[in-house]
């Protein structure tokens, strides 16, 4: 049995055909999903890439990994999944990224690997490798294409073909300068491919796609696949400073930061219409990898994860980017195929709360491996078998998001509070939404009856006693969560006694 891990960048929850979204469409996806399970209250558990990955990777919260940003070191006294499966005898692959940065306390001082965070996850036998957050080897190959590469790696996924744009009145957003067939999504799913189909024994990849990140430009013709024009209305009060008023951390984003949206309502559309082409175009290149395992004999011999790291604003709450503490950032989609069972239709659809931590601890549990203690997550295996799962499971969804800003002290200055009190914590179930600041106050949403998240309740008497309900609940989910290490271990006469405590 193989194992296909696929996450695609900043994909928010809402955006495929099979859950009902009104534009965008994902037949690739909602074919596996109908093959599947789809998981619909699935919830990354920080932002951005690197501190979300390092949770879909170990299986921990970020207050227990301590990866709180882009460039912290990941200790390399935690596992993760890839050297889980090492033990198993696979030699996983990794074709993309997984926004990795060292633990310094292994490297010399002047190691190159600590002046980026772009190393493959420890573990991973074959990896692409990158440089600048750019594929080395697909710059290769546009070298040899006759493209002319920038010296900003980077620009090659925003530099345009010539034209109006849409925004100005033009017919449609302009298109990437490169070519759909030269496309990083597409050679990343080719390399992919290729590597498959040398195997010899059961494999495991991670197929890690960048779209559809920023910048949104897509290539033809997937640019010019939803035309722009009332194709969303973002969640948002009606200006900013009516947004900001509602705290004091989003009045430091919209007025401080890099998310604050800064263009018009058409740009607005401009960007939604060419981040759905890069979701479709994404889809499309999935379904040439599933129309090959199936020509190989590996579709029905092979588990398939799809879920991204986190989501984005696109302008609802006047953001954009992935940050804070609403939805759009932290759900994300989940599909998972398991080619051992075929379980029936009412059992293809879970609406619980499920979360990426989850994810190592099922991919080890399919495998017949035991899930180290470090895990905060819970296998979903028995979601895959069919099996009811409604009485022990979590009711409600957690994270983190960590606004310390180690260089430039921007948000430090700004609220006038130190870096280690610069995080936030969420726990929402169908109801509520209360948001905790360590050094700021709080927020509660009805979000049944308030899903824009435009009221915040915190502050009236009338829901004192929810919101000391919901911080209850967010310090018994600290305290039960605190990572373990030795804590299941007890020496005695004996020698050392394990017993494991559920989570």
């Amino acid at each position: 049995m193989n194992i296909l891990f696929i996450t695609a960048d900043q994909w928010r929850g809402e955006c495929m055909s099979c859950v009902d979204h009104p534009v965008v469409k994902t037949p690739n996806l909602d074919a596996l999903a109908t093959e599947g399970v789809l998981f619909r209250n699935h919830y990354a558990q920080a932002a951005p890439c690197a501190p979300s990955r390092t949770s879909l990777h170990t299986g921990m919260y970020m207050f227990n990994h301590r990866c709180v940003s882009n460039g912290t070191p990941v200790s390399s006294r935690l596992s993760n999944w890839a050297l889980e499966v090492r033990k198993r005898g696979f030699d996983p692959s990794l074709f993309g990224y997984t926004d990795t940065a060292l633990d310094p306390t292994d490297l010399h001082p002047d190691d190159h690997r600590l002046w980026h965070y772009s190393e493959p996850l420890p573990g991973m036998g074959h990896y692409t490798p990158i440089r600048d957050e750019v594929s080395v080897d697909w710059v290769k190959y546009l070298e040899q294409k006759g493209y002319q590469i920038p010296a900003r790696w980077w620009d090659l996924y925003g530099n345009r073909k010539p034209g109006l744009p849409w925004h100005q009145g033009g017919d449609a957003p302009l298109p990437l300068a490169i070519e759909a067939h030269d496309h990083e999504t597409r050679f990343m799913v080719d390399e992919c491919i290729e590597w498959i189909s040398g195997q010899s024994k059961p494999w495991i990849t991670h197929l890690s796609l960048l779209r559809p990140h920023p910048p949104f430009v897509a290539p033809e013709p997937y640019h010019a696949l939803y035309k722009p024009g009332r194709l969303r209305a973002p969640y948002r009060h009606a200006d900013r400073d009516q947004q900001a008023a509602q705290h004091p951390f989003l009045r430091y984003v919209l007025e401080n930061s890099i998310h604050c949206w800064q263009g018009d309502d058409r740009q607005l559309e401009e960007a939604a219409a060419s981040y759905y082409g890069l979701m479709t175009e994404v889809d499309d290149n999935l379904g040439r990898m599933f129309e090959f395992l199936i020509k190989v004999g590996a579709w029905n011999e092979t588990l398939i994860i799809f879920t991204s790291d986190h989501g984005e604003q696109l302008g609802d709450h006047w953001m954009t980017g992935k940050l804070g503490f609403y939805d759009q950032s932290y759900h994300v989609p989940l599909i998972i195929k398991d080619p051992m069972n075929n379980i029936d239709g009412d059992n293809r659809q879970i609406d619980l709360f499920t979360e990426n931590v989850d994810l190592m601890p099922t991919l080890l549990d399919w495998l017949g491996m035991e899930v180290p203690l470090q895990c905060d997550g819970r296998s979903l295996v028995p979601f895959l078998r069919g099996q009811s799962c409604t009485k022990q499971w979590r009711t409600e969804a957690h994270w983190e998001f960590d606004f310390r800003d180690i260089i430039q002290q921007r948000a430090e200055k700004s609220l006038g509070i130190p870096s280690n009190r610069c995080n936030l914590a969420v726990v929402r179930d169908e109801q509520f939404k209360y948001v905790h600041f360590a050094a700021l106050p709080p927020l509660l949403f009805n979000i049944e009856n308030d899903p824009g998240e435009l009221n915040n309740l915190a502050g009236l008497s009338e829901y004192k006693d929810t919101v000391l309900e919901f911080s209850h609940k967010l310090l018994s989910w600290r305290m039960e969560h605190t990572e373990r290490g030795l804590t299941d271990t007890l020496l005695t006469s004996s020698g050392p006694v394990v017993n494991r405590a559920s989570i």
